[in-house]
């Protein structure tokens, strides 16, 4: 079993194609992995071993009869608990929704099961995805595989949790201000936030209809890219879903960085909340760019501080008016961070958010005019490791989004993904994660440059230490 669940979606899709391991067995693997750690870590909100065995059938008498579909039938999956689930409940990780039943799937949900993905279940979250911590009072708080003490980042803890557990191969979430990039950078594994209108977010509770985005995580890149592969694309019922043709994410993998302009965001204000070890981690990541051919060059980026206070603004904003109606008739019903966050959008005036939105027009101009210079900007995913559980939720959230929340004000894809570890003084040795940031529609650029870093590490292949 230890070496079903420790193999890659790449890795175990060419065993299934050629039948030297079946759905049925690869399935299992995991719902006993599942069984076995899930009392301790937390990940899962709901369960579907009974589904995930059906479909792993399916997709066996599917591959023996010839119908391979490609390399992500029969591999297990698991989902954020806001993705619409077709008569599976979906609770967003509120009380408000604990017996919510959609009767229709989210329409990546379709999309993975077009490709023959097998569902484990709907992984815990940080209330209505407003939160960093994963502290979830109705369900519970997701503890971090490598110190149980530890959160694993939010609001998609569930799915950084259970991968870096093996308890499932890939995972869907969503990014906000930084709920895919930050959950894989504090668990090991790795997370893509793609451009704004990538991937449909129909059938995905918001949080903020003008800044979510819609991702995969994995244990590998090229593991995401194989998710990014099969949930991208225009969805005209998604009036956010932008028309724009699909690249093959695949292709271009293995070319490589020689000649590429990488922007290292190491130096200046920006960076004065960063961990010494965090920075190290970061800057020998960009030396590694070097050898592999990169043109590195250091560049200040101390006016995404003001980005990522207005991404904050605007993400707080939206979930008041998004919530509107629940804040005025039942606000004890929500977790005490996520009510004062959202009250705290609510009071925010037509003003400050115009002016919000003035600053969000003159940073992706600023990004655009970047990009002319540079092909990637390099930076820290988190300016810290893990925090221990029990920490202010609201100050973490402030904290831990410093670095991602610019690049959702942008719209931007972003890369997050293994390149150290702290030395773990007084504890563990925490996983560190960095950042690779590209031009809108690049998502082929970030994958090629992290799948050639990976290439060249040996980070992502670390795995906790769990019984």
């Amino acid at each position: 079993m230890t070496q079903l669940i420790d193999l890659t979606i790449s890795e175990a899709a060419e065993l299934l194609r050629t039948r030297a391991l079946g759905p049925v067995e690869l399935a299992q693997a995991h719902l006993e992995r599942i069984e076995a750690l899930d009392g301790r870590l937390n990940c899962f909100i709901t369960r579907t071993p009974e589904l995930a065995l059906e479909q792993a059938r399916a997709a066996e008498a599917e591959i023996g009869a010839g119908r391979y579909r490609g390399p992500l039938h029969g591999i297990p999956l698991a989902l954020k608990d806001l993705y619409y689930t077709k008569g599976i409940r979906t609770t967003a990780g509120s009380a408000f929704l604990s017996d919510f039943v959609p009767e229709e799937d989210a329409v990546a949900v379709q999309r993975l099961a077009a490709a023959g993905a097998v569902m484990l279940g709907k992984l815990n979250m940080h209330e209505w995805a407003l939160g960093l911590t994963n502290e979830n009072p109705h369900y519970g708080a997701v503890r971090n595989p490598w110190d149980l003490e530890r959160a694993p980042g939010g609001s998609s803890g569930g799915s950084g949790a259970a991968l870096a557990a093996g308890m499932c191969m890939g995972s869907l979430g969503s990014d906000t201000g930084g709920s895919i990039r930050i959950p894989a950078a504090l668990c090991g594994v790795t997370g893509l936030k793609p451009t704004f209108g990538r991937v449909s977010a129909r059938g995905v509770v918001p949080l903020s209809w003008n800044l979510d985005h819609c991702g995969p995580l994995g244990r590998s890149v090229r593991d995401v890219a194989l998710l990014l592969q099969a949930i991208a694309g225009y969805d005209p019922d998604d009036p956010y879903s932008a028309d724009v043709p699909v690249d093959d994410y695949l292709a271009g993998i293995e070319q490589g960085v020689r000649g590429l302009r990488v922007g290292l965001v190491a130096a200046g204000a920006y960076l004065d909340a960063a961990d010494a070890e965090v920075l190290a981690a970061v800057r020998a990541a960009a030396a590694t760019f070097e050898s592999l051919g990169a043109r590195v060059e250091e560049v200040d980026l101390s006016d995404a501080l003001e980005a990522a206070q207005m991404n904050a603004l605007m993400v707080t904003s939206d979930a008041a008016a998004y919530h509107q109606e629940r804040l005025r008739d039942a606000p004890e019903r929500f977790g005490e961070d996520v009510r004062a966050r959202m009250l705290r959008g609510a009071a925010y005036t037509s003003t400050e958010y115009i002016l919000a939105r003035r600053t969000q027009t003159l940073w992706r101009r600023r990004l655009e005019r970047l990009f002319e210079r540079f092909d990637l900007l390099a930076l820290p995913a988190t300016p810290v490791p893990a925090p221990r559980l029990g920490a202010d939720a609201i100050e973490a959230a402030r904290s831990l989004t410093r670095f991602t929340g610019p690049f959702n004000l942008a719209g931007v894809p972003a890369l997050a993904l293994p390149c150290g570890f702290t030395s773990g003084a007084g504890g563990a040795p925490l996983p560190i994660g960095l950042q690779l940031v590209a031009r809108h529609w690049a998502e082929g650029l970030l994958l090629r440059a992290g799948h050639a870093y990976e290439q060249a590490t040996e980070w992502h292949r670390r795995r906790p230490a769990l019984a």
